[in-house]
């Protein structure tokens, strides 16, 4: 099914895009991998009205449509359609502690920011709703991950949770990215710290006080930008 869905994709993505605005939107996100030039309102409405009536029998069914589809991408909207489909509503009914294996093989192959922060927020934070005990786990060796987008991850996951945040494992999986020089781990930290900051203000000042000498620059600025 994921090969027929795919070139049905394929073909309605086609007839919306602007074959123009392609080559600006590959040099924006710095991408190997070619646009056919669909905006992302229009390629929302495209991944909705080709998902609108899918039906899995399983998760294994879901998951291969989505690798199917991830997987034999030409264009890097497709990507995003995969991504779209991990976040539908016929997902939900679909996602175990399993499924974060397949979030795992998207967020590493994918490798950059337009991929990996929407499953981080939506996606894996979901599983981390559902599942606290099993997540977390996984997140605090992600944390500590060679791979810096599973890191990035780990930290970002909790990114809506509001009162809900667990801040121990917030600050646990932030911990080992202090002294990264990487600006895409700089800038989660500062990301999430800030996001917190909408609930708990005084408690985000302690902490980038309390860390001072270890947060980059960028990582308090961020941090503080709404205080």
């Amino acid at each position: 099914m994921s090969r027929e869905l795919l070139l049905q994709l394929r073909s309605r993505l086609n007839r919306v895009a602007d074959p123009e605005k392609a080559p600006q939107m590959q040099k924006y996100m710095k991408s190997d991998m070619p646009y056919l030039g669909v905006p992302a309102p229009l390629a929302r409405k495209v991944f909705k009205e080709t998902f609108h009536n899918l039906e899995f029998e399983d998760a294994e069914a879901w998951k291969n449509t989505i690798l199917g589809i991830w997987r034999h991408a030409r264009f890097r909207e497709e990507w995003y359609a995969a991504v779209a489909l991990c976040e539908s509503r016929a997902a939900k009914a679909l996602q175990t502690p399993q499924t974060l294996s397949l979030y795992e093989e998207i967020i590493v192959t994918g490798a950059w920011w337009d991929v990996v922060d929407v499953l981080a927020s939506h996606c894996v934070g979901e599983l981390l709703r559902r599942y606290p005990k099993q997540i977390r786990k996984e997140m605090l060796r992600w944390s500590r991950s060679e791979n810096m987008w599973k890191r990035r991850t780990s930290i970002i996951c909790q990114l809506g949770f509001k009162a809900d945040t667990d801040l121990d494992l917030l600050y646990s999986c932030i911990r080992p990215s202090l002294g990264s020089k990487e600006f895409f781990l700089r800038k989660a930290i500062g990301w999430a710290l800030r996001q917190y900051a909408w609930t708990n203000p005084a408690e985000v000042r302690r902490y980038v006080h309390a860390h001072r000498t270890e947060l980059s620059a960028l990582s308090m600025r961020e941090a503080l930008k709404n205080l």
